[in-house]
């Protein structure tokens, strides 16, 4: 995030040691704000000021830490990912009096289960992510698939909510990759899956392993 806005109205950019139930102090009034069908405040009508960074880090395997440590009540880990948004390329908790800067490694969220409706083009793809979100994969919620640089593997996403995205975790991928099948797009052939009348390219074709 940008110096300005680490100092705008004051807010301090060094991590705080409070406990993060301390330092969200408007948590309360974000839960209470929130949709009663699916638990989810409003965060992006809310603009309150920056009040720092806190000492919180979602890692890539989806696991929540705080000072170092994990957070065990995944209770708490699900309020917070309910007020969790993305700005520009920063990650941020809001609630309706603050805005508190935390650390993600990848992507925030972890997609660990998958159901299947239908088949060929006609099938739908629906996923669980670990903190509880349900997402169906459609033109609104699509998937992308890149190639990890370090270690040569795949690295499938699919886009949750509002910028918030979940990496598809290895079990599910394999999953995945047996609902593969191949399609021929502006005269390529590619491997990829049907999901709500959408086809999503993992990769060419030819680059297929037998």
């Amino acid at each position: 995030m940008s110096e300005s806005e680490k100092t705008e109205n004051g807010g301090s950019a060094a991590p705080s040691a409070r406990a993060p139930t301390e330092v969200l102090k408007g948590l309360g009034a974000a839960q209470a704000a929130g949709d009663k069908a699916r638990g989810l405040p409003p965060v992006h009508l809310w603009n309150p000021p920056f009040c720092g960074d806190l000492d919180m880090r979602i890692k890539r395997d989806g696991t929540w830490h705080y000072l170092g440590s994990p957070i065990g009540r995944q209770r708490l880990v699900r309020l917070f990912s309910t007020v969790l948004r993305k700005d520009e390329d920063d990650y941020f908790l809001v609630t309706p009096v603050e805005k508190i800067g935390i650390t993600v490694d990848d992507v925030p969220f972890l997609a660990v289960a998958m159901s299947v409706e239908g088949e060929g083009q006609s099938q739908v793809l629906s996923f669980e992510t670990s903190v509880g979100d349900s997402v169906t994969v459609d033109a609104e919620h699509p998937m992308r698939f890149e190639v990890d640089e370090a270690t040569g593997e795949p690295a499938p996403y699919v886009l949750v909510r509002a910028r918030l995205e979940a990496l598809i975790n290895r079990a599910v991928f394999y999953d995945l990759v047996e609902l593969g099948v191949e399609e021929e797009i502006d005269g390529a052939r590619w491997f990829g899956v049907w999901s709500s009348g959408d086809f999503y390219k993992f990769m060419p074709a030819g680059e297929l392993v037998a």
